[in-house]
């Protein structure tokens, strides 16, 4: 792992600007073309995949100069992996990757962002990405969910920071209980034992943090003999499912969104929906789950 293992990609980039908008094949309209948060916002070459790739190139081979203009610059890209999707149309190379890289060589260089730093001192003090609002685990009083910690049960819920402190998600926990209970599911949740999954932490640049959070959860499921993982948090799964084994801590464990759970179970039998619904609905396929 590192930076210079991407040297390759970024050396790759040919500035054709793909990267600053929807594959063109699908342009309709100027409006909706753009594709990039950060190009659109600051409307400059470097804030895109492509500058942020010519940056890195240049940098791995001259030195990189941390000036106010390159942490801007880096802090600024909002990780979502749209550039990669319609750079890859036209080109084999990883732009989200080499850029989170960036990002995690400037705070292991000290070079950091006082916002970020705030996010992360919270983070270190109450295992919570999100303002700390009552205790995890509050949303499932009287509903009658086993603790996991103590429990013996075949799959833990994790439900995550934002869905655990923020009252007007904790409809999502119960509604992902509920279905749970309906498929007769031996589940439970960690209650205040869960912490946050460092995802967050790990795109913020903050490895370390993104690690002790990781260590922390993964010696929770281990010690409860825990197989499966389910999540409603885009986050928590992609923290669960690709960080955590990237860095050889996943194992064996086996890592599902609620929506890949429910349509497993409805195969299996297990739910058996009783009627259509005749609405149309927009599906929003979050970044992280994506």
């Amino acid at each position: 792992m590192g930076l210079e293992q991407y040297q390759g990609d970024v050396n790759m980039c040919c500035r054709c600007s793909a990267c600053k908008f929807i594959p063109l094949q699908q342009v309709k309209s100027y409006d909706f073309s753009y594709v990039c948060p950060s190009i659109s916002r600051f409307q400059f070459h470097s804030y895109s995949g492509g500058g942020r790739a010519n940056i890195i190139s240049a940098g791995l081979k001259n030195g990189f100069n941390y000036t106010d203009k390159l942490l801007d610059i880096v802090y600024n890209c909002q990780l979502c992996g749209a550039c990669g999707v319609s750079c890859n149309y036209a080109m084999d190379m990883e732009l989200q990757e080499p850029i989170n890289e960036m990002r995690l060589r400037c705070v292991a260089e000290g070079k950091t962002n006082p916002e970020l730093e705030r996010v992360i001192k919270h983070l270190k003090k109450t295992g919570a990405m999100v303002p700390v609002n009552g205790k995890r685990g509050d949303w499932a009083k009287g509903l009658d969910i086993r603790d996991a910690t103590k429990e013996k049960v075949d799959v833990l819920f994790h439900v995550g920071c934002l869905i655990s402190y923020n009252q007007d998600m904790h409809k999502l926990a119960k509604a992902t209980a509920q279905i749970l209970k309906k498929a007769r599911v031996n589940f439970g949740i960690a209650g205040e034992m869960e912490t946050c999954c460092g995802g967050r932490a790990y795109q913020m640049g903050y490895e370390k943090e993104f690690l002790k959070q990781a260590k922390m959860n993964m010696a929770m499921i281990k010690k409860a003999g825990i197989k499966t993982v389910v999540t409603a948090c885009a986050d928590g799964y992609h923290a669960f499912k690709v960080l955590y084994d990237k860095y050889g801590l996943k194992g064996d464990l086996n890592v599902l969104h609620i929506t890949e759970y429910i349509d497993m179970l409805i195969k299996e039998g297990k739910l058996k929906p009783r009627k259509t619904l005749d609405m149309v609905v927009t599906y929003h396929d979050p970044c992280r789950l994506g």
